[in-house]
């Protein structure tokens, strides 16, 4: 299968970042603009809560002095009145005092008011204000000063003329620059409430901003992890595809060792069988030849003994490499030959227990069924240092089901190799490729000095079962039968 581009996948130098490293980085991105905005705007709430409570500050101050000064002066114009017309003799003083209260007053409250630097009118205003009060402050000096100013009539005639319109014009004054402040500070206010009024937008772009970054990270990781999964589904199927490859290469391997050794057991039964059986035969006559001779027979005895153990070596050989009796008797014919020469070749007992197996299979399975057992034994003799084992074959609806028990030192699952010998994983691996290749299930079970149990099932195709449906309905007559042979 090409490795061309897959569509919706990033390559070079993207391709190697992953799901998780894209949504960090972007995820990263947002946050980074959030926490420069956040502090942007704190920032920007700072001065403006500044600029607020200074234009508040100012306003309050303002308005405060301005209130002051026309209730001090308005105060002086009340005792200068009330001194004119008090006769008491100590009253001047009392009224000098009162005065002078009121005008350190009016002069404290003068340092605290700073008039706006870019508002004449109110520099004017202000200006004109002082000048005023030094008018009103030079019209009240007689009263100031020691010596009273001449009768009463004169006194309430220049009270008259002089300070209470001076005092009417201070509040004037002052009240005017008490509109100004507050238009001021209402122009201020407005000024602020725009300044809130754009934050408010900027918080809504960035809240959009933050959102459309959001939609194309996600749009971007959503992208990248389809392009991730693409590749990633074509690398499972092709993956796949060379499983299946390697099982179909498997099956064609195991199929072509099967057909040599066939062929290789055909040869040894045909050419050096028959060579063996030809050669006894010759040692016979010669044998016979030598009695109607007179000669002893025992000079030949030891050629055909040895004669007979080779035509024996090639059969089992032959039968070990391709078991005729498979193809011509059925599997468990077979694999009752085969444990008996097991059990007489290594020592081992060997039990089989078979059920339901009166009816052939398809050649393939009962092949295959035969190899796993003959390789399961082998491992068993090889690694399990056990005294007795028990082989199960039992034929189910639609499977073949294959059991090889024994009472050996067991296996390690957890490593997957005996603890006696580390090969025995490779017979492990030859019956789990020859059970993969007919389709069935490999179970391996055991314990370190419990014994070890393998369990394989293999499928019946429904070819097979339409071939022996004649055995099937001859087996039906009779009840099923489970025999067990102890070899």
């Amino acid at each position: 299968m090409g490795r061309g581009k897959q569509p919706g996948f990033v390559s070079d130098p993207l391709k190697r970042l992953t799901i998780r490293g894209a949504l960090l980085i972007g995820f990263v991105a947002i946050f980074v603009l959030w926490i420069a905005w956040g502090y942007y705007l704190s920032l920007r709430l700072t001065v403006m809560e500044r600029q607020s409570a200074t234009i508040h500050a100012r306003f309050s101050q303002s308005d405060e002095v301005l209130l002051t000064i026309a209730t001090q002066v308005l105060l002086g114009s009340v005792s200068l009145r009330d001194a004119f017309l008090d006769a008491r003799p100590d009253a001047d003083r009392l009224y000098r005092a009162e005065v002078q209260n009121a005008r350190a007053q009016i002069d404290r409250a003068l340092v605290r008011y700073v008039p706006d630097a870019d508002a004449i009118v109110e520099r004017e205003h202000w200006t004109r204000l002082q000048a005023e009060l030094n008018e009103y402050w030079a019209a009240t000096m007689p009263v100031l000063t020691s010596e009273p100013a001449g009768s009463p009539a004169q006194a309430l005639a220049m009270l008259n003329d002089r300070v209470i319109p001076k005092r009417r014009t201070i509040i004037e004054i002052s009240e005017e620059l008490r509109t100004l402040n507050k238009d001021a500070f209402q122009r201020e206010e407005g000024a602020i409430a725009l300044l809130y009024r754009d934050l408010r937008r900027q918080i809504w772009a960035l809240s959009a901003v933050a959102l459309v970054l959001g939609v194309g990270v996600a749009f971007g990781a959503t992208r990248y992890a389809g392009g991730l999964e693409s590749h990633i589904r074509a690398q499972h199927v092709n993956d796949v595809e060379r499983q299946r490859e390697l099982e179909r290469l498997s099956t064609q391997l195991v199929h072509a060792q099967e057909d040599e050794r066939r062929a290789i057991a055909r040869e040894l039964h045909d050419e050096i069988g028959q060579a063996l059986t030809a050669i006894k035969i010759e040692l016979s006559v010669a044998q016979r030849s030598l009695e109607t001779a007179g000669q002893p027979p025992d000079a030949l005895a030891e050629a055909r003994s040895i004669t007979d153990r080779a035509l024996h070596a090639v059969r089992d050989v032959s039968q070990l490499l391709h078991p005729t009796m498979l193809d011509d008797l059925g599997l468990a014919n077979t694999l009752t030959w085969y444990l008996r020469a097991f059990a007489r070749r290594t020592g081992i007992r060997a039990d089989l227990t078979q059920d339901r197996m009166d009816v052939r299979m398809s050649s393939h399975v009962e092949l295959g069924a035969y190899r796993i057992i003959q390789e399961a034994l082998t491992n068993v003799a090889k690694h399990a240092h056990a005294r007795t084992c028990l082989v199960f074959v039992q034929r189910l609806a639609h499977s073949l089901l294959l059991t090889v028990e024994d009472d050996g030192v067991g296996v390690d699952l957890a490593r997957r190799s005996a603890p006696a010998d580390g090969h025995r994983g490779l017979g492990l691996v030859g019956i789990r490729e020859r059970v993969s290749g007919l389709g069935g299930t490999f179970r391996l079970e055991g314990a370190i000095g419990k014994g070890t149990r393998l369990t394989v099932e293999l499928p019946l195709r429904a070819e097979s079962d339409g071939a022996d449906d004649g055995a099937e309905s001859a087996e039906s007559l009779a009840p099923s039968t489970l025999a067990a042979e102890h070899l």
